[in-house]
């Protein structure tokens, strides 16, 4: 079992090497975001192991178009869940929150988020937001914002300056707060 298609095959039909084949072919770069996140191997792997968990339990009935995306979702969650959960009544001065605080003036707080708009609105801005987007800039505000990447791993990646990597992600920001005021989500 090692495409996509054969693994949620797998699940369908309740087989547990499906779970293996995900964490042979997922398992470190889920363990690296969930990591980013948490700056903690121990939790990272059980946010892998919460992840495959969740798997197992939402295929059937969920068919994800793609199971990566579907996978970097869910372990994503599990990993902030967890994060805010540990850091509920401080915030450390590790780089996801150092990620968070550079969004922190654009985006509503979670509180406002649930008193105000459904975070499915809010998705759905984002998602438009970022198909407005350059190819580069998109990838790096992704990395980012949604794979908690260090500023100096995504210009490595995009072969650029750490620089301008700083300077995308700056006027990036300022370019989602112009669109979300405008869709009239701050």
């Amino acid at each position: 079992m090692s495409d996509d298609r054969s693994i949620i095959e797998g699940l369908n039909r309740r087989d547990e090497s499906a779970l293996q084949a995900i964490r042979q072919q997922y398992g470190t770069y889920c363990h690296n975001l969930a990591y980013r996140i948490l700056e903690s191997h121990e939790d990272a792997e059980e946010c892998v192991d919460d992840m495959l968990m969740a798997v197992w339990d939402s295929i059937p009935p969920q068919h994800p178009d793609s199971l990566q995306a579907y996978l970097i979702t869910i372990v994503r969650r599990v990993a902030l869940s967890r994060y805010r959960h540990e850091h509920r009544q401080k915030r450390g001065g590790g780089a996801f929150t150092t990620a968070l605080d550079e969004l922190s003036d654009i985006l509503p707080s979670d509180e406002h988020l649930e008193d105000t708009i459904e975070q499915r609105e809010l998705s759905r801005a984002l998602q438009s937001f970022l198909l407005t987007l350059k190819a580069d800039t998109r990838q790096a505000f992704l990395r980012r914002y949604f794979l908690s990447e260090p500023v100096q791993t995504i210009a490595e990646t995009l072969g650029t300056s750490q620089s301008a990597i700083k300077m995308a992600l700056h006027r990036t920001r300022k370019k989602l707060k112009a669109y979300l005021e405008k869709e009239g989500l701050l």
